[in-house]
């Protein structure tokens, strides 16, 4: 697609002369929908990021020419399928009530994975039984950090870049509060104090080991 906008703007620069710099860059967003048309036709996603001269733009008739216009194409349906089905062959597999609790978050409400994501969204994944932390720990017949972390990696491989920003998509661990209202079972209120630390004593919620991403804009 770059190569397609390359080659037009080489023929509009000839074609421009006496033209309004207004008609100009009328049709270089014209064309430039039209391309985005024929992508999508073709599968690329309809849910983007444009950016029109290098900047976030709300539509293509920003532009001011040359341009350039790009479309930054979203993953996420893809990114969560592959993240769900990663933590769940990591999980524990003795009953697979485990396996089967991985909730997907955005903006601090649980959706539907197969519906379409936000480009900007941050996407978080964590699990709501309450012995999550254990069976990150490795305590529960799975190797330390193996779930989370390792999905994380295994994401970052896959569609990153371990942490470099250039990647187009950034993953990260973290172990999150939650609050009430996401899930029923969310948060959890520890019973009985797990040694020193505030955040493991009696009546404290759980903190949740999640994977979150974004879309690095």
């Amino acid at each position: 697609m770059m190569a397609t906008f390359a080659q037009f703007d080489q023929e509009i620069r000839m074609a421009s002369v006496g033209f309004e710099s207004a008609d100009i860059n009328r049709a270089l967003a014209d064309f430039a929908r039209g391309e985005l048309r024929k992508a999508q036709a073709a599968g690329a996603s309809r849910v983007y990021q444009l950016y029109v001269n290098g900047r976030p733009a709300a539509s293509e008739y920003d532009v001011v020419a040359p341009g350039p216009i790009v479309y930054q194409f979203s993953l996420w349906n893809e990114i969560v399928t592959f993240a769900l089905g990663e933590l769940q062959r990591r999980s524990p597999v003795r009953s697979g009530r485990f396996r089967n609790s991985f909730i997907v978050l955005v903006g601090g409400k649980m959706i539907d994975p197969t519906k379409d994501f936000p480009a900007d969204a941050e996407v978080i994944i964590t699990n709501f039984q309450p012995y999550l932390r254990k069976a990150e720990a490795g305590l529960l017949g799975t190797k330390r950090f193996a779930i989370f972390d390792g999905t994380k990696r295994a994401l970052a491989r896959r569609f990153g870049n371990e942490g470099r920003l250039a990647s187009g998509y950034l993953f990260e661990t973290k172990w999150l509060s939650i609050a009430a209202g996401v899930h029923p079972e969310i948060p959890y209120i520890l019973r009985r104090s797990q040694g020193r630390r505030k955040d493991r004593q009696a009546g404290m919620p759980i903190t949740y080991p999640a994977v979150v991403m974004n879309m690095v804009l």
